[in-house]
């Protein structure tokens, strides 16, 4: 779950996080509500390390230079994707089918997610998570409320999982493991699915498979219904739709008053959004999509990255919705 922002760093921080009365004011919280020892605390914060190379990831990620659909397609719906995810599937059939049955997420979504994730666990990411999060939460301003959150979260999860909260390494912005969960998705939608006793994301790869199910059908994924399909647009009133952002708000029945034509049937009632994937230089794609396109949009918010999980899947699969 990936997190592109445009802000400007902070100065880089003196001293320790320890000192901070900002951050003296968050183990004063942590304290109170969650029960924290506040010297424990304190001792964490004086070893955390403010990480100015996350900073400059956060306000220049590495998929911010991609502004084209088909330089993105191509970095995620690539050959080593599909291979790597063909053998996943083959590995994991049963926890994928079982992850099917109970969520009603079909398996090769599931698969095509892990795959742009992290390359099937592949990627997982190599800065400290508590680095991380402390640095983005008391030095990314634009940004602090929220990391302040999945820190909090961060620090319940390792407590309650008894890890180090200096072990884990994930994304330059706090994600986990192989489905890539932020903390507070972590201790949300993370099941043992494995059964071994506790949930890890980083180790297990069935739990990662029924995690990423349970989160898809939590953000209202629709079991048996299409995500989205291919549009051709005449005219010009189907810049309205366009505009109108990837929330499902207009009928695909109504869609051809509005100039757009869907390449496959829908469903006439369906909700729906007309999604506009732009490439400089050349005329842009547009797509239909559902609420199961939304849903794929709730783990991370880019049309993009919905469009690119639903090919990754049916080139792993081929034939499928």
């Amino acid at each position: 779950m990936a997190f592109a922002a445009a802000a400007a760093p902070a100065a880089q921080p003196g001293g320790s996080y320890g000192q901070r009365p900002q951050v003296r004011q968050f183990i004063a919280e942590m304290v109170e509500r969650h029960g924290f020892v506040a010297r424990e605390l304190r001792k964490l914060f004086a070893r955390v390390s403010y990480q100015p190379a996350v900073i400059r990831a956060m306000t220049t990620p590495p998929e911010a230079p991609v502004k084209s659909w088909q330089a993105y397609r191509a970095l995620f719906v690539g050959s080593d994707r599909i291979e790597a995810g063909a053998r996943f599937r083959e590995t994991h059939g049963a926890a994928l089918a079982r992850a099917a049955r109970e969520f009603g997420v079909p398996a090769e979504i599931i698969v095509a997610i892990i795959g742009v994730e992290t390359v099937y666990g592949r990627n997982m990411g190599t800065y400290r998570v508590i680095d991380t999060l402390a640095t983005l939460a008391f030095d990314f301003p634009r940004r602090g409320e929220f990391f302040r959150g999945e820190l909090e979260h961060y620090l319940l999860y390792a407590r309650e999982a008894g890890i180090d909260a200096f072990a884990t390494l994930g994304s330059y912005a706090g994600a986990i493991g192989i489905p890539q969960f932020m903390p507070g998705s972590y201790r949300r939608f993370a099941l043992d699915y494995d059964g071994d006793g506790q949930p890890d994301l980083q180790g297990s790869a069935v739990d990662a498979i029924g995690s990423v199910a349970n989160f898809l059908q939590a953000h209202g994924w629709e079991a048996g219904q299409p995500v989205a399909a291919p549009a051709q647009v005449s005219g010009e009133r189907f810049r309205a739709l366009a505009d109108a952002g990837i929330k499902p708000l207009y009928r695909v029945a109504d869609l051809g008053s509005f100039g757009v034509k869907v390449a496959d049937p829908l469903p006439p009632e369906a909700a729906c959004a007309l999604v506009e994937l732009e490439t400089p230089g050349q005329p842009a794609e547009y797509w239909v999509g559902l609420q199961n396109f939304y849903a794929l949009t709730r783990y991370n918010r880019s049309s993009f990255y919905a469009i690119a999980v639903l090919e990754l899947a049916r080139a792993i699969s081929p034939g499928s919705p």
